[in-house]
């Protein structure tokens, strides 16, 4: 069974085309600047040259056309016609309410996603274009659709609705969701079969850390807490994103400042996490890096990140009773080691303890196992694989 999955940007498309029965990727690559000047392809190949061209893209149908055509190619294709795809999956970063798994694309969802963009203005258009986009290209394939947030619905109500008036959930929805879900649950999938347990035996933290971060709590196999809130800004400070803070800090700067409400958004989206406290760089190394050489105001965002992360895990810790695992993932977490090792610092009381030299040695994007040998918690690396997740997802669906 060959299953294309499809991640649609506001002006990227990046794909990839999995044979479910062999378990391997045959292709991928991404469309890049679509809409813009200077768009381009590039394609990948195991065991092949990575190809690359500036080509004119100006829309999401066009891409998905061009991707098409590539996978088709005589030369850089890896199928024969595009009858081979059994079936499309899709990411989708807000599913609302409703959506609380996988499910086939049809005009009903189409519409149902249309009706939430406001809870997701960035990336909703370009999911729900790429999904037509993909329904045109071909008709009478099955689509199938997996939100990040349909991971979360297994939280408590305690752990989304927030304590204010209760009018504004049941009128607006205004309640945490959760993001990163298809990472989160891809990574308690893996951590089952590494260790050879059920997953519903466990209790694991699993820490997304990239420039977008969320903590996540599973027990027993279900979603009971994340970092992440109503939108993507809350939880962790990240590459330009404040994270949590007190509410009244908007409010303030608005009166303050004669600052607009979007003025105060785009700060906290776009000016403020490790960019905001540095003044440097969003690029998490860069910053780490310069703390190193002794820049303060680098290094107090990077012991700010620490500790907000600390201070998560062991909120979990508290609320589940306890934590099995911890993991690391995306791009700082597999990658990065000195980050590691200063969220895990002092939490031996916990039991937690890491094994230094493993830290130090394990490979950069590969899985690892990080425990000290007293440790009462298992600490590991594991890459996610978003688009795997949604593979399987479709598989099952579909089958």
């Amino acid at each position: 069974m060959k299953i294309l999955v499809i991640n649609a940007g506001s002006s990227s498309l990046k794909y990839q085309l999995f044979d479910m029965d062999k378990d391997v990727v045959l292709a991928k690559g991404i469309c890049e600047r679509i809409g813009i000047e200077g768009s381009s392809l590039t394609h990948k190949r195991p065991g092949k040259e990575k190809y690359f061209s500036e080509t004119v893209i100006a829309n999401h149908d066009e891409a998905i056309a061009l991707v098409m055509k590539t996978l088709t190619d005589k030369e850089l294709g890896v199928i024969a016609d595009i009858s081979e795809i059994d079936a499309v999956g899709h990411r989708a970063a807000h599913g609302g309410g409703k959506l609380s798994g996988a499910v086939l694309v049809s005009e009903e969802i189409l519409r149902y996603l249309e009706s939430i963009v406001e809870l997701n203005p960035l990336h909703g258009p370009p999911a729900i274009a790429g999904m037509r986009a993909s329904m045109a290209a071909m008709p009478g394939k099955p689509n199938v659709v997996l939100p990040d947030t349909a991971y979360y619905f297994t939280m408590p109500p305690k752990s989304y609705i927030y304590p204010i008036p209760y009018e504004y959930y049941e009128k607006y929805q205004v309640r945490k969701y959760g993001f990163h879900g298809t990472s989160h649950r891809y990574v308690c999938s893996r951590v089952a079969e590494v260790l050879g347990k059920p997953l519903d035996s466990l209790k694991i933290i699993t820490c997304h850390i990239g420039s977008g971060s969320s903590i996540t709590a599973t027990m027993y196999g279900k979603a009971v807490d994340t970092s992440m809130g109503f939108t993507p800004q809350d939880g962790v400070p990240m590459g330009t994103r404040s994270g949590a803070l007190d509410p009244t800090v908007p409010t303030f700067l608005i009166k303050k400042c004669g600052m607009t409400a979007e003025e105060v958004e785009k700060v906290l989206n776009n000016e403020s996490g490790l960019l905001g406290v540095s003044g440097l760089s969003s690029d998490c190394l860069k910053v780490l890096n310069a703390g190193l050489a002794g820049d303060e105001r680098a290094q107090l965002a990077m012991d700010i990140l620490y500790q907000s992360v600390k201070k998560i895990i062991g909120s979990y810790i508290a609320e589940m009773n306890g934590v099995d695992v911890i993991v690391f993932t995306a791009g700082i977490g597999e990658n990065d080691k000195i980050v590691r090792a200063n969220i895990c610092r002092d939490l031996d009381f916990l039991g937690i303890s890491m094994d230094e030299d493993a830290n130090d040695s394990a490979a950069r994007g590969e899985f690892a196992d990080i425990t000290a040998k007293d440790s009462k918690v298992k600490l590991l690396v594991i890459p996610t694989d978003e688009e795997k997740m949604i593979a399987m997802e479709t598989a099952r669906l579909t089958k």
